[in-house]
């Protein structure tokens, strides 16, 4: 199962590149996709597994930084 925050920031990821015009990786990955709007051509191709993402590994993400108490 995929964590929607991580289908969020694909999709919107992908949305952005569509609109930004031009070169080839701003083009529709998949068929058909004239009448759609950026966001449902962004959908239709992690759909189509045409998209993907690759987690980093746990050892890669950052540490949460640690807040000191200030004393009063």
């Amino acid at each position: 199962m995929v964590n929607p925050n991580i289908l969020v920031n694909v999709v919107s990821r992908r949305v952005r590149q569509l609109n930004s015009g031009g070169g080839a990786s701003n083009r529709p990955l998949v068929a058909g996709a004239e009448n759609l709007g950026a966001a449902d051509t962004a959908l239709l191709e992690v759909l189509e597994d045409k998209i993907t993402f690759e987690r980093p590994p746990e050892a890669m993400l950052p540490e949460p930084a640690l807040r000191k108490r200030k004393r009063s």
